[in-house]
């Protein structure tokens, strides 16, 4: 791994403000991605499961924190593809700083892509830019995306051949093609990257201003990655969206009793294999396969 030294990005003379780029416009031939194109990551908390066989058997794509597997000294192999989730909003919203260092980031990153295998991205140390993330560090909505950036330059720079998604982070519509023009400005064409993770839409996903968010950048020619799409929120986008990842099966089954087979076993399936893949199966199945349905749910 390189010794480089690392930088951020400067920010832009007050009197230099980039602009908003311009969205492309969504030519009838670009394609809605279909189901065969669409990635639906199961987010997990237990790395275990990156090994067990049923989800290895119907190739169950899940995601896994880097919080769960720092300080493990055996290391599951994986039998089905997995992406790798920094831990960025637990690490913000704890200490307003990211306290592991890039170098320590990208070695781990690295661990686990030799070790478990089959890792088919690994998110970024980015900033999220929800209003208690930035009362929490002190900063601006720029200032996170121009960390963000950074991040990205950086784990670049200290491993380049491991698979890191870009992120790009904002709250309006122009704050996400501000973000686009930084990379840009870099020399780092979001259209040419496997994918792109879009940050901090989390709580705005059933609004039409994230409808609307996703579909400009969509429409730009970037392949979107959605952190912690429910439901609801998929509905309207699923077909704009490259991949997407979800804990919300959890959340859902800690509150409830659990499924009648495992009565006796746990006292919530918030942890069951079972009720994760059975609550990921009636996810797919209801995303109309239509794109014009989804606009009309």
């Amino acid at each position: 791994m390189s010794a480089a030294v690392l930088f951020d990005v400067p920010a832009p003379a007050a009197d230099d403000k980039p602009k908003a780029k311009r969205p492309a416009l969504v030519y009838a031939e670009r394609r809605w991605f279909a189901d065969v194109d669409r990635v639906t990551y199961l987010g997990t908390h237990q790395p275990s499961w990156l090994a067990r066989e049923e989800f290895g058997k119907d190739c169950i794509p899940l995601c896994v924190s880097h919080g769960r597997l720092a300080d493990r000294k055996t290391l599951p192999r994986a039998v089905t593809p997995w992406m790798l989730d920094s831990r960025g909003f637990t690490e913000l919203s704890q200490h307003g700083r990211w306290t592991v260092s890039p170098y320590t980031y990208a070695a781990a990153a690295r661990r686990y892509y030799d070790e478990i295998g089959l890792m088919d991205m690994c998110a970024i140390q980015d900033w999220m830019c929800e209003d208690e993330i930035l009362a929490k560090t002190g900063l601006t909505i720029a200032d996170h995306q121009i960390k963000t950036v950074a991040s990205f330059l950086n784990l670049m720079t200290l491993d380049a051949d491991l698979p890191w998604m870009p992120v790009i982070q904002g709250r309006t519509l122009d704050d996400y093609l501000r973000c686009i023009d930084l990379y840009d400005q870099v020399g780092v064409d979001l259209t040419l990257e496997p994918v792109v993770g879009i940050g901090s839409v989390c709580r705005l996903q059933q609004t039409d201003e994230a409808a609307r968010i996703i579909e400009t950048i969509w429409g730009m020619g970037i392949r979107l990655h959605g952190f912690g799409f429910k439901k609801t929120g998929l509905r309207r986008v699923a077909h704009q969206l490259y991949s997407s990842d979800s804990m919300a099966w959890s959340y859902n089954a800690t509150n409830r009793a659990p499924m009648p087979e495992c009565v006796g076993k746990h006292v919530h399936c918030g942890n069951c294999p079972k009720y994760a893949i059975a609550w990921r199966n009636a996810l797919l199945n209801s995303l109309p396969d239509d794109p014009q349905l989804l606009l009309a749910a």
